[in-house]
């Protein structure tokens, strides 16, 4: 049973955000999958399983099964068609989240076809303000992640959040983002997640579900180029429609292992 890591939101290995793969030929417990990606100790592993000519997605931090991801979605794909999983143009993936798809890009980039996570205007809870550390200029909340707006990428990038205090929020984690004066980026962000074990995710595919649409009102844009600016770093290209975001992205693998204790595991 072969493991993969690719390193997704990026064309160069060693950055971007690094996600395990594995593709099974049946379905596994709950437990065993915990267990592997506790053992990978990556921000998130991803499992599939085929369904007929589609795929169940199921991804897991070291410390918990989340609902939605996108660096370890784009990094399945990217595994799929490398490997020869699937030869398939376009991948449809079953998830907690409905179905997601992955088209191949001419360009080698792959789109991602994901629903919007709009947030909406809420008061900042006590924790999170004092989690922050700086300055905001906005607070808002979806399902999962409060989004919080600083005034510039400068505040952003000398964040040092205290994650003891964001570990008691009600939430998946916690966005931050700001606008971004460069040469064709037009916004920046950072992801903090220690109620799931990822105190800093480097590159999030989900969190641009609610970044994509939040900017694009803001800045009067439907295409985007965002960039997250943690220490791996990674780009991203979002394209916004009815209810859904386009996060297009490059991946890279790094590994390819065996998983020698499988066997004592496998589902009788």
């Amino acid at each position: 049973m072969n493991i993969y890591v690719a390193d997704a939101f990026t064309s160069q290995p060693y950055t971007g955000n690094p996600a395990g793969v594995m593709v099974l030929d049946q379905p596994m417990p709950e437990t065993w999958m915990q267990s592997i990606a506790s053992e990978m100790n990556l921000s998130e592993t991803a499992f599939l399983v085929p369904i007929e000519k589609d795929y169940e997605l199921r991804w897991f931090t070291p410390a918990s099964e989340v609902d939605l991801c996108g660096h370890a979605t784009l990094a399945s794909a990217h595994i799929l068609w490398e490997q020869g999983y699937s030869q398939a143009e376009v991948l449809r993936f079953h998830t907690k989240s409905g179905i997601l798809t992955a088209a191949r890009q001419k360009d080698g980039w792959i789109a991602m076809d994901f629903p919007q996570e709009v947030e909406s205007s809420c008061p900042a809870p006590q924790a999170l303000a004092e989690g922050l550390g700086a300055e905001y200029v906005y607070v808002g909340r979806n399902r999962m992640d409060y989004l919080v707006e600083v005034a510039s990428e400068d505040i952003l990038q000398q964040l040092a959040p205290d994650f003891g205090k964001w570990k008691s929020l009600d939430a998946r984690g916690i966005i931050v983002t700001s606008s971004c004066q460069r040469e064709g980026m037009d916004f920046v962000s950072r992801c903090f997640y220690p109620a799931v074990g990822v105190n800093e995710d480097p590159v999030t595919g989900s969190a641009h579900c609610a970044l994509a649409p939040y900017w694009s009102q803001r800045l009067g844009k439907n295409e985007l180029a965002a960039e997250q600016i943690s220490k791996r770093t990674g780009v991203l290209r979002l394209r916004i429609h009815p209810g859904r975001v386009e996060i297009i992205g490059q991946a890279v693998t790094t590994l390819k292992a065996v998983l020698e204790a499988e066997k004592h595991f496998r589902k009788v």
